[in-house]
């Protein structure tokens, strides 16, 4: 399971975050969207409201925002407000000392608010096979792991005070926050279901994922796979569309056009260059390809990403 994890989260290229701390004080409240992120309650109650249900959030408490389902935050002493109230987006300012501070009169909860910076197009579908939000609540109660409840502490230590290597510690506390969420809403689901994300658990596909993912460029046939879920072709085939909604090239060459994209968009290799490395023989038949998928050849979707 973990190995086809491990390589569904590489995918997701978490290049560091942004982050604030948010010093709530009495008649609070904010408010968010369109945006990957995590909240970690350090001190206090809280209140969310997100999908239509509301939570009340203690210290220690975790909640994960995966593809920006709109959310709202506000003080535990009330009911959920009719709008999501001061928009916290534009206080995002990379790594930021000074807190913003909300409300009137005494403190109440302090909030670390953590904007996620990753590959969207290569995490996309990860987070999308996610639920709107995933609360992890025993972080400091002894139930998790030992070190969120150091991660934790750290988190509120540092909150108090600035020491050199502050960025780079939040940005690691931050991956393994990440990584431990989707896993544990990994472990949650039930056997029996046929999801995207079950698959990473199945004994037959889990291989077939992680031969994909790590080499995608490999001249893939539906026999080769089936032989590394030790299934026969056609139980194998059906096994793989039932669990992942569609056949196994198709997600080969899908995941091959993500890689694309991204090579396209971070590097200066020529087309041909990209093309050979996503595992195309032609040129053409790579941009033919890569055309239907985004709607524009790939010269074209290296200048919209540079404009």
């Amino acid at each position: 399971m973990m190995d086809a994890l491990s390589h569904l989260l590489d995918d997701v290229h978490f290049g560091g975050a942004e982050y604030l701390y948010i010093n709530a004080l009495q008649g609070w409240q904010f408010g968010l969207a369109k945006q990957t992120v995590f909240y970690v309650v350090l001190t206090g109650d809280v209140k969310v409201n997100v999908a239509g249900q509301t939570h009340k959030l203690s210290t220690g408490n975790i909640v994960f925002m995966p593809y920006g389902a709109a959310h709202s935050f506000f003080d535990a002493n009330f009911d959920a407000p009719k709008t999501q109230g001061f928009n916290l987006e534009p206080e995002f300012k990379g790594a930021r000392y000074d807190p913003v501070v909300l409300g009137h009169g005494h403190p109440q909860a302090l909030i670390l608010g953590v904007r996620c910076l990753l590959d969207s197009e290569m995490a996309k579908p990860l987070l999308s096979s996610l639920p709107d939000y995933i609360l992890i609540e025993d972080g400091l109660n002894g139930e998790g792991p030992a070190w969120l409840k150091l991660g934790l502490e750290f988190l509120a230590l540092e909150s108090e005070r600035f020491r050199p290597g502050r960025d780079t510690l939040i940005n690691r506390l931050i991956s393994m926050f990440f990584i431990e969420c989707v896993r544990d809403y990994v472990e949650q689901l039930p056997v029996q279901s046929n999801t995207w994300l079950n698959a990473v658990r199945d004994p037959y596909l889990a291989p077939v994922l992680s031969a994909i993912h790590a080499q995608p460029a490999h001249p893939w046939t539906v026999v080769d796979l089936a032989k590394l879920a030790c299934l026969s072709r056609s139980s194998f085939a059906e096994r793989f569309a039932n669990m992942m909604g569609q056949p196994p090239l198709a997600y080969l060459t899908e995941y091959r056009l993500r890689q694309a994209a991204r090579y396209l968009t971070i590097g200066d290799m020529s087309v041909n260059r990209v093309s050979e490395r996503v595992g195309y023989s032609s040129e053409t038949a790579f941009s033919q390809a890569f055309k239907r998928q985004y709607g524009v050849s790939p010269s074209q979707y290296r200048k919209q990403g540079r404009d």
